[in-house]
């Protein structure tokens, strides 16, 4: 069953006198082509948030490019990170995502006093000003709306791309690793945007 996110655990925090609560979460964490983005989102507790903000896979792209707009205009602040191919390709997947949480929290105009994150701790914040999610792009407001914002951003990127490398139909699959794209790497080769550091050999 689909779950509707609320603002339980933010209006949980904030009882408890934390003022600044953000929402974080990651897009593209699986694609095998272009970068791994991230998103870092603060409302405030009297914010009114629009209808229809959730996990932003179970959204269509009509309805994320809106949400998108409304939820910058509301956020108190917002910050969208990137680690491009050639850091994913060095440090790994799992460090390059940990590399773009900090850079994306860092980013921020104003500091959180506690982070709500989807599934991952972020390594080098305390834990105790932190808490990991399951699925909590389906249960918390902030962390779904980080979600939309990074989707939205990261499409864009993958259709830019996709003027490049046609051949690779990066703006219908966004780099992941479908039937199509996977043939089309096996025709064509690996580019510059495919992730060398998940063995993507095996698919040529």
């Amino acid at each position: 069953m689909i779950k509707t996110p609320t603002l339980s655990e933010e209006r949980h925090l904030w009882r408890q006198g934390y003022k600044l609560v953000c929402g974080v979460d990651e897009v593209g964490r699986g694609s095998f082509a272009g970068p791994v983005v991230t998103a870092a989102v603060i409302f405030q507790p009297e914010v009114v948030l629009p209808a229809g903000i959730n996990d932003s896979k179970l959204l269509s792209a009509k309805k994320r490019l809106e949400l998108d707009s409304q939820i910058k205009q509301l956020a108190l602040a917002w910050f969208i990170d990137l680690v491009d191919v050639p850091v994913i390709n060095e440090l790994g997947i799992g460090q390059a995502t940990q590399l773009s949480f900090i850079n994306c929290v860092q980013g921020l105009k104003v500091q959180p006093d506690f982070i709500l994150i989807d599934g991952l701790y972020i390594s080098g914040i305390d834990k105790i000003k932190q808490k990991a999610i399951i699925h909590g792009d389906q249960l918390s407001l902030s962390i779904a709306a980080a979600s939309i914002i990074a989707k939205v951003y990261r499409d864009r990127l993958m259709e830019d791309l996709a003027k490049q490398h046609p051949e690779f139909g990066w703006d219908k699959n966004k780099g992941y690793g479908t039937r199509a794209h996977r043939e089309a790497m096996k025709q064509y080769g690996l580019s510059k945007q495919h992730r060398r550091s998940f063995s993507l050999e095996k698919f040529l």
